[in-house]
């Protein structure tokens, strides 16, 4: 086993990392405040970096997302990659394929979902002509909804539809949480949508679960950035800060506690490198994004907290750098479901494998 980044996806990391270190600075993210960074999501896409992945695969999104965290920058990076251009690279018709991917992969158009933290929406889809059909039914909170052009919509039924935010019967609420993403609640009144991967006879089984894995690796990828980006200030802090005579680095309980997030850090981040790895090689991976999500929930909670801890009383500034990645790391585990829940998620799915092997056996 070898999930080793490809010469490609370090390349594309490494341009990411410049410009996110450039463009999302702590200044320019205290002027934002609340909004989607739209300068910084533009020079994304006209470096290709949103495009990208259809060549470097969900690892290399995760990698791209790693950075993103890093400096918590403000663009709907993972929510347009995952259920806007590998969604639709992975399970769109021919003709979505040739009509969505290049305003997908260009920034012409930001795509998000409503996924939630693993079951489906109160949507229900009544059929049209085709691969059509009119949703209804109310989402509370969708990530980037507000600066969106698609969503990926899933109805009760876990079938997966593409709509317009400007379609008519579609109405968006802005929300405001945790993470400045952006958020809105979307209320869908007998809304058009077309089914991701044509008509019913000609769509894929399964893309519920598959764009559900993907974004569950996808938000474990930023999670790990989340956590080294805030674990780095907790470093250049603890060197500077001067505590009894010396600096706090030099205690061995606040060395303890640091090596404590880096220990959880890492394991985020290479449960996530795994889980994308065999995804993009075609292994199955099920058990494994949800095992990425796990620790992304419970370790990266753990994380901001000691960063927090560590700043002393400088992590209760909410207009301290690092209270962003705090704020950030708890929305991010929020999003991905409580800890017991995704290991209830996976057990089952283990026993299901196991039958199933044993059913073959005989």
């Amino acid at each position: 086993m070898d999930f080793t980044p490809t010469r490609e996806q370090r390349a594309a990391a490494g341009l990411a990392a410049e410009i996110f270190g450039d463009r999302s600075t702590p200044e320019r993210l205290t002027a934002l405040g609340t909004d989607a960074d739209t300068a910084l999501w533009k020079t994304l896409c006209q470096a290709g970096l949103p495009g990208s992945v259809t060549e470097t695969g969900l690892l290399g999104l995760v990698l791209l997302l790693e950075e993103a965290g890093r400096t918590t920058a403000q663009v709907p990076l993972a929510a347009t990659a995952v259920y806007g251009v590998l969604a639709v690279a992975a399970h769109g018709a021919p003709e979505q394929r040739a009509r969505l991917l290049p305003e997908l992969t260009d920034g012409g158009t930001v795509a998000t979902g409503a996924f939630g933290t693993g079951e489906p929406p109160a949507v229900r889809a009544r059929a049209g002509a085709g691969a059509t059909a009119h949703l209804t039914g109310t989402v509370p909170v969708v990530p980037w909804l507000t600066c969106a052009d698609l969503v990926l919509v899933p109805d009760a039924d876990r079938e997966l539809w593409l709509l317009r935010t400007d379609a008519p019967g579609v109405a968006v609420t802005p929300v405001a949480t945790t993470a400045p993403w952006s958020a809105g609640h979307l209320d869908l009144t007998g809304a058009p949508a077309e089914r991701l991967g044509g008509a019913p006879g000609l769509a894929e089984a399964g893309p519920y679960a598959s764009v559900l894995a993907c974004a569950r690796i996808a938000q474990a990828g930023l999670q790990a950035g989340v956590c080294a980006g805030a674990l780095a200030r907790a470093v250049a802090h603890t060197a500077e800060r001067q505590q009894f005579g010396k600096p706090l680095d030099a205690h061995q309980a606040v060395l303890l506690r640091a090596a404590d997030a880096h220990l959880d850090t890492e394991a985020i981040r290479v449960t996530a490198y795994e889980a994308a790895w065999r995804r993009d090689t075609g292994r199955a991976a099920a058990p494994h994004a949800l095992t990425a999500a796990w620790w992304a929930a419970e370790a990266g909670t753990r994380v901001v907290h000691a960063v927090q801890h560590l700043h002393g009383g400088l992590g209760a500034d909410v207009g301290h750098p690092v209270h962003r990645h705090f704020l950030w790391g708890r929305h991010l585990a929020a999003d991905l479901g409580a800890g017991g829940q995704l290991l209830e998620e996976l057990g089952q799915l283990l026993v299901e494998d196991e039958d199933e092997d044993e059913e073959a056996a005989a």
